[in-house]
């Protein structure tokens, strides 16, 4: 058992343990290793040092958490474009989907170790909501693109957000969510600009009717970037003392992904 305080080596032992519950060795032939998203794992852990809770049920909660995001993570992994219809895509589109579905069956299996029917509950329909929010928000008529970001934010912070509603400590669920966020529309840019596959913007570019062209969408997701991020530090400051760890790691995020040096260099 990890012993449980939020730092940098223990969030390291963490994320071993994940890694090492996800690896497997058939998939890894034919499609990347999962990878653990460091930030939610952070949040995660904060959120269970200030419950009562025994070490072994908040290790589980985290492990099983991570793995529900690394199965829809994985699923959002599959391509549907039609002109990608030869055999080795459609073979790893195939494993892709299997390998969502086998790290679903893990959180599952864990969690029956642990005889948690209630939280089992909690995640089967956080899952549910995120699928019906990501459709609302890929297929159905956006009319804004702050009613866009609200969707994204949702879709980004829900699972994390029902465990702290869960555990009964949701001081931080606001502030993940803006966090979270501003993470991902930074990841997405830099995808799109160093030529890869955005599905984010892709769905920007096809309706004009929110930004315009892809030039826009993209002036438009750096400026919400550099006035989200002052925002986003100033809300941190004002956590509580006991969240000062938290604290360090996001001004420390903060400075290294959303520094305004790093936006303008990017655009």
């Amino acid at each position: 058992m990890i012993k449980l305080n939020s730092s940098d080596h223990y969030i390291k032992q963490l994320k071993q343990k994940i890694e090492s519950k996800v690896r497997h060795p058939f998939l890894a032939r034919f499609i990347p290793e999962p990878a653990v998203d460091e930030d939610k794992l952070v949040i995660l852990s904060s959120i269970m040092d200030h419950t009562s809770l025994s070490s072994v049920k908040k290790e589980q909660y985290i492990i099983t958490t991570m793995l529900v995001q690394i199965a829809l993570d994985t699923h959002d992994l599959v391509t549907l474009t039609e002109d990608d219809d030869d055999q080795e895509t459609i073979r790893n589109r195939q494993l892709t989907v299997l390998a969502g579905d086998y790290y679903s069956g893990l959180y599952y299996y864990l969690l029956s170790q642990l005889e948690d029917i209630p939280m089992i509950q909690t995640l089967a329909g956080a899952i549910k909501e995120i699928n019906e929010l990501k459709m609302e928000l890929y297929y159905k008529d956006v009319e804004s693109f702050q009613e866009f970001l609200n969707g994204l934010k949702k879709i980004e912070s829900l699972l994390i957000q029902r465990v702290a509603s869960y555990v009964q400590r949701t001081t931080i669920n606001d502030i993940a969510g803006e966090w979270l966020l501003a993470k991902k529309l930074l990841e997405e840019k830099k995808s799109y600009q160093e030529g890869k596959f955005s599905p984010l913007i892709d769905v920007l570019v096809k309706r004009p009717g929110i930004l315009g062209n892809s030039g826009q969408v993209i002036v438009n997701i750096e400026q919400m970037l550099q006035s989200h991020v002052h925002r986003l530090e100033a809300t941190v400051s004002q956590l509580p003392i006991h969240f000062n760890w938290l604290k360090s790691h996001v001004h420390s995020a903060i400075h290294h992904q959303f520094n305004q040096r790093q936006i303008a260099e990017e655009g």
